[in-house]
């Protein structure tokens, strides 16, 4: 059994169309049904079946498709760890990442480790916790950086990397705007901007109006927005006020199209989290990475620490540099 073959199999059940199977691994559709049924053949069983003008795996198919991903990914990771060896590492690497941490945190990280290794192709995945913490146990994506408002689930391990301050944001010309610093009573009767239902920014603020006594439905919403771009042009245009993370805002406030204050008697921070499989052995790539992660984390805590210590929790510098077996 040729790991090619596993591979076309792969591919076809992840499109769910022998066309587009057939497209992405540069063959003929009748090569790629040939490939299918040499599989079928050597399973003894029917591993694909339409549904109208889709492919989905049968029981088997299901079967073969979890171990056909373990073996790809086991010969990828050789090829990885040989290349380490010799010092010229290639390949591709799929992490995960939130909103936030997505769009504002990791892409200014990544850079210096692409530096390292040009010949590595980084593809980030940018979804709700929910969704990366399901491809991070089906092994769609081997690490992940996570806001707070992910599932509790015992197959996955984690460790903060990172606390990211919430600052109340206003318009330039907003009553507010002068003040080096608000409390939460204040925030309350103001025209407040919220990010819809289900955020990790929503979820956080919620929790802590209720631990500080206040009701999260007295805040006078006029406006849920989808997501944080929406609530900054909003803030822009004076639509209302906002309370959003310091990395989503930090370039508007320094260009002075928005005033961002802190809230003196509410802890309004929200912490990342560095987040993998537990017991998964990383290829030698993803390892590498989370290397490079950990190292780029201590060195923006330091910044950010008015003592310039590191925030790190100590689980970095433990659990998460061993190789689980």
């Amino acid at each position: 059994m040729e790991i090619r073959r596993l591979q076309v199999f792969s591919k076809v059940v992840e499109l769910q169309s022998f066309t587009k199977a057939a497209e992405a691994c540069g063959f003929s559709q009748p090569t790629v049904s040939e490939h299918i049924r040499i599989l079928e053949e050597f399973f003894g069983d029917k591993l694909l079946e339409r549904h109208g003008r889709k492919v989905a795996p049968t029981a088997v198919g299901k079967i073969l498709y979890q171990y056909a991903r373990r073996l790809i990914q086991l010969e990828e990771d050789t090829f990885q760890a040989i290349e380490k060896f010799r010092g010229d590492m290639s390949g591709t690497l799929v992490i995960g990442a939130s909103n936030i941490p997505g769009s504002y945190l990791l892409p200014r990280l990544i850079g210096s480790f692409k530096d390292k290794y040009p010949a590595i192709k980084l593809i980030m995945k940018i979804s709700d916790s929910n969704d990366i913490c399901k491809k991070l146990i089906e092994n769609f994506i081997e690490i992940a950086v996570l806001g707070a408002d992910f599932p509790e689930d015992s197959r996955l391990e984690l460790a903060e990397v990172f606390s990211d301050r919430l600052l109340l944001v206003v318009h330039p010309d907003h009553r507010l705007a002068r003040r080096t610093t608000v409390k939460l009573a204040e925030i309350v009767g103001e025209p407040f901007i919220f990010r819809d239902k289900g955020s990790g920014t929503r979820n956080v603020l919620t929790q802590i109006l209720e631990k500080s006594g206040f009701d999260p439905l007295s805040l006078d919403v006029v406006a849920e927005f989808g997501n944080m771009e929406a609530i900054r042009q909003g803030v822009k245009a004076n639509v209302g006020v906002s309370i959003l993370s310091t990395l989503a805002v930090e370039e508007d406030i320094r260009r002075g199209g928005i005033v961002g204050i802190p809230v003196e008697d509410a802890p309004l921070c929200r912490p990342f989290f560095l987040t993998r499989r537990r017991h998964h052995i990383l290829s030698p790539i993803a390892e590498e990475f989370q290397k490079h992660l950990l190292s780029e984390f201590e060195k923006l805590n330091r910044e950010m620490s008015s003592d310039g210590s590191a925030k790190i929790s100590p689980a970095l510098s433990s659990s998460f540099l061993q190789t689980h077996p």
